[in-house]
């Protein structure tokens, strides 16, 4: 099996924390990859395409509270 292709928003840079809080993205066999690009030998969450659908639909809402 080949390495995943991990990608960057190119969104990415230039935000209020400075630009260096990004996520990185890959389609893996049957899910959704999504690492931290400043460490991305830390690992990675897998989540099924409806998951990373209500992630996505709660980023874009603000209903995320860290």
């Amino acid at each position: 099996m080949s390495e995943p292709v991990w990608r960057k928003s190119s969104r990415s840079g230039g935000s209020a924390g400075g630009g260096d809080g990004c996520v990185e993205l890959a389609a893996l066999t049957g899910t959704i990859g999504v690492r931290d690009s400043k460490a991305p030998q830390a690992g990675h969450l897998t989540l099924s395409a409806e998951d990373f659908a209500q992630l996505v639909g709660a980023v874009k809402a603000d209903k995320l509270n860290f």
